[in-house]
């Protein structure tokens, strides 16, 4: 064999690069319709959004914080009246108020199933968890509008329709994705961390409080506010039990409406580049913002806790 073909044979490329390059091409292809689909949706979106303002000329402040949506009528001055200040309270109402009272209960369930008792923590409590997790939102909001609802009206006194039930039924939908986060984060401590406050002569609890959960903060945090991400977009089980009334909420008894609960009425019931229709893809917009923002914070949130 002379040198030519020794040359040749060495730069030959083999099969195994060929499946390489080969695997390359269509994961590059893939990414790039991910990206390209993404884009799209939000081109579409925000094109449709910004037509309330640039195309109906609505004022920007006054629809985020006018009180009274009514987009087929005027004010005095003749202006529609599609104030989304209602809808962005009763989204962040719900949304805050389900994260307050999962926290306690996820942290609460992850140390148990991870610090105290894991053996009955995987056979007990993750099979409950990912049950929760497969049931249906329109299962949640028959179980809210047949359970809750009452519970609330004979309780608190009122409808039974208001922000207060939103907040239970979505308690109950992101406790799993909670737990779920806080247990990864919980497990992600060192073990040597528990090992030296114990050889120092800490308990067993003041070892899962000054220790454990103090090294997992960033995680329970991120977890949280992942959480709060799927609660601000949830719409039926929210519109089966906060009453859809477009009105400021006077208090948490009384019936209020989200972003998800007017979008899901109106959409339907509006003519395609109306500026009613043109508001509810306003709202949409709205709600495809606020995402990107709890993911800004979530990896804010990821970098900090990689740092310390």
């Amino acid at each position: 064999m002379n040198n030519d073909e020794i040359r040749a044979s060495l730069l030959k490329r083999s099969r195994a690069s060929k499946n390489e390059l080969f695997g390359k091409i269509i994961s590059g292809l893939c990414i790039a319709i991910i990206v390209a689909v993404v884009v799209s949706i939000f081109y579409f979106v925000a094109s449709k959004g910004l037509a309330t303002f640039f195309h109906d000329k609505v004022n920007l402040w006054k629809f985020l914080t006018g009180t009274i949506w009514n987009p087929s009528t005027t004010d005095a001055q003749g202006h529609p009246q599609v104030g989304a200040l209602p809808m962005i309270i009763g989204s962040f109402a719900v949304t805050f108020l389900a994260a307050i009272v999962a926290t306690p209960f996820a942290i609460g369930a992850a140390v148990f199933m991870t610090e105290i008792s894991p053996r009955i923590g995987r056979k007990v409590l993750q099979p409950v968890i990912e049950l929760l997790v497969g049931i249906p939102s329109v299962v949640y909001g028959f179980i809210g509008l047949s359970v809750v609802v009452p519970f609330v009206r004979h309780t608190f006194g009122g409808s039974g329709f208001g922000i207060l039930s939103g907040t239970f039924v979505l308690f109950v939908m992101i406790l799993p994705t909670v737990t779920s986060m806080t247990v990864d984060a919980l497990n992600s401590v060192p073990r040597n961390y528990r090992e030296a406050s114990l050889a120092l002569g800490a308990t067993r609890w003041q070892t899962i409080y000054k220790v454990v959960l103090r090294a997992s903060v960033s995680g329970i945090i991120t977890a949280v506010v992942f959480g709060m991400s799927r609660a601000f977009g949830e719409a039926l089980a929210v519109q089966m039990v906060i009453g859809n009334a477009m009105l400021l909420p006077s208090n948490l008894i009384s019936p209020a409406s989200t972003l998800t609960s007017v979008l899901t009425m109106g959409m339907g019931n509006s003519v395609m580049g109306s500026l009613s229709n043109n508001a509810l893809w306003s709202l949409a917009l709205l709600l495809l913002i606020m995402p990107l923002i709890f993911n800004i914070i979530i990896r804010w949130i990821g970098k900090r806790g990689a740092m310390h």
